[in-house]
Formats: C-alpha cells, sequence, structure tokens
C-alpha cells in the first residue's frame, strides 16, 4: 500500500504571475449564518436581521452583512491560495460591488498579481493575489486584494504534523 498526501496547499514555488485559480467550494448563505455573524460582531444594523426593516428598505429584503460576505470569500480562495501563508500584510482596494442576499449562492476567483522572494525571511516569499466573487447570476459582488507571506516547500514551516501510527492503517479494518 502507498500513503499518499493529501492536498497541501501551495508554496511559494508555486504561484505565477498570471494564474487564476477558481476556488471549488460556493457557498450559499442562509438567515442563521447572517444573524448569527452580526451578533458576534455587534452589527447593530437591522437590514441584516429585521425582515420588516428589509422589506421597507430599497433591496425589499435583508442584506447579508458586508463583512461576512469578505470573510466568505476570503476562506474561500485559502485552499488555493494561503494554505501555507503565516501572515496577511494587506488588504486592499476592497469594492463591494453588488448587493448580497440571503439564499445567494457565492463562488470566488483569485489571480495572482505578484511574487517575490522576502528579504527578511529567506524560508518564505510574499504574493500578491486579487480575488473577486460572483453570485449565482454570475454578477460580481466583491472584489479586493490580498498580500501574504508563504512558506516555501522545504521551509520548516512547511513539514507536515500528521501525527503517525504505530500500526498502518490496512485494507481489512485491523490496525
Amino acid at each position: 500500500m502507498t500513503v499518499r498526501d493529501g492536498w497541501r496547499g501551495r508554496f511559494l514555488e508555486d504561484f505565477e504571475v498570471g494564474d487564476v485559480y477558481q476556488h471549488p467550494l460556493g457557498r450559499t448563505i442562509n438567515e442563521a449564518d447572517n444573524t448569527w455573524f452580526t451578533l458576534l460582531t455587534m452589527n447593530t444594523n437591522q437590514a441584516h436581521f429585521n425582515a420588516q426593516v428589509g422589506e421597507s428598505s430599497e433591496f425589499g429584503r435583508m442584506l447579508v452583512a458586508s463583512p461576512l460576505t469578505i470573510a466568505i470569500a476570503m476562506g474561500q480562495s485559502v485552499t488555493d491560495t494561503t494554505q501555507n501563508a503565516f501572515a496577511n500584510l494587506g488588504l486592499d482596494d476592497l469594492k463591494l460591488t453588488a448587493p448580497v442576499f440571503v439564499g445567494d449562492t457565492i463562488w470566488s476567483e483569485s489571480i495572482v498579481l505578484d511574487k517575490r522572494e522576502s528579504k527578511s525571511r529567506p524560508h518564505a516569499g510574499i504574493v500578491t493575489i486579487r480575488t473577486r466573487t460572483l453570485n449565482q447570476d454570475a454578477v460580481e459582488v466583491l472584489r479586493f486584494q490580498r498580500t501574504f507571506y508563504v512558506h516555501r516547500r522545504d521551509s520548516a514551516g512547511s513539514a507536515s504534523l500528521f501525527p503517525q501510527a504505530a500500526e498502518p492503517l490496512t485494507l481489512d479494518g485491523a490496525s
């Protein structure tokens, strides 16, 4: 039997300027997500959790809290971009380009804008990406740039921490 590594994300060496990553997981935002997020962040704007206020707005329904949309979009990009990052350095040029509503499904994709070696950390480099988020109708709802430190493939920070069992996993179910 062969143990195959699972997807461990990209390291500095894997990024190339111009590469586009269409992040694989879409996310449908439900009312509980929106309500809990507003409660957790102490957002008191009722447009996010009061149906009557939402219905009386120009949109005719409750809006999803913008920081929730941003958080989901950033999360969607992690598997392809920052699985091996150890610090975000900047979030720039953030634009909320269309409203997001409960029941919308959002998808994100990122393009690599810049990649360079770190002058102060030889085990890492700095990558800048631009991410855009689309709803189920392919309407852009968000875009931003993000810059982060990411490990090199051979750095100590890239080592797998998966515990090694005393006995191998077997086909027959016995350890």
